[in-house]
């Protein structure tokens, strides 16, 4: 089941934590995100999964940033959130949707535990100027039954700015 606004609202500071947390952004059964003032873009054409990709930091003035249509730009919220308690799910928000700008194209599947800034995965099909804080996209929150664990993983847990991936950390794990 999905948390309604209401229920998110007197789960605050209980079982769901946002900071910073305005009443202005709860909808009826989820939370709009901001966006922060900062992306990153991979340095590289060519990725590799086996190793980490530079990156470059792109501050998104006050007059707005105009993204490029077919390039990955990496956010990240505004707000920092953390759940013991219920599942976290992001999705982008209508919208932004409508515009042809794609907030987070994979991975809006969170764990519980999980506790940090939520990076975006940002892509446009046609030139658009974004600003910093502007609500772009929305988390609402499941319950879930039965014995769980919650998320402990060192690769994005507790972070602090935007992450790029560290997939690269997963093939050690593979076996030779």
């Amino acid at each position: 089941m999905i948390l309604s606004g209401k229920e998110i609202k007197r789960e605050i500071g209980k079982g769901i934590t946002i900071e910073p947390f305005s009443e202005e952004q709860l909808n009826p059964n989820s939370y709009n995100l901001r966006l922060f003032n900062e992306l990153l873009t991979y340095d590289n054409k060519e990725l590799d999964m086996r190793s980490p990709n530079p990156t470059s930091r792109i501050t998104i003035p006050e007059e707005g940033l105009l993204l490029e249509p077919n390039k990955l730009y990496l956010g990240r919220t505004l707000e920092k959130t953390s759940t013991d308690k219920f599942v976290p799910m992001l999705e982008g928000r209508s919208s932004i949707g409508r515009l042809g700008l794609f907030i987070h194209v994979t991975a809006g599947f969170g764990d519980i535990g999980f506790n940090g800034y939520w990076t975006l995965e940002i892509f446009c099909v046609q030139p658009i100027r974004i600003y910093p804080s502007v609500e772009i996209c929305q988390i609402f929150y499941h319950t879930i039954e039965g014995d769980y664990d919650l998320y402990t993983s060192g690769k994005y847990q507790n972070n602090e700015g935007i992450q790029a991936s560290m997939l690269y950390r997963d093939f050690d794990k593979l076996p030779k």
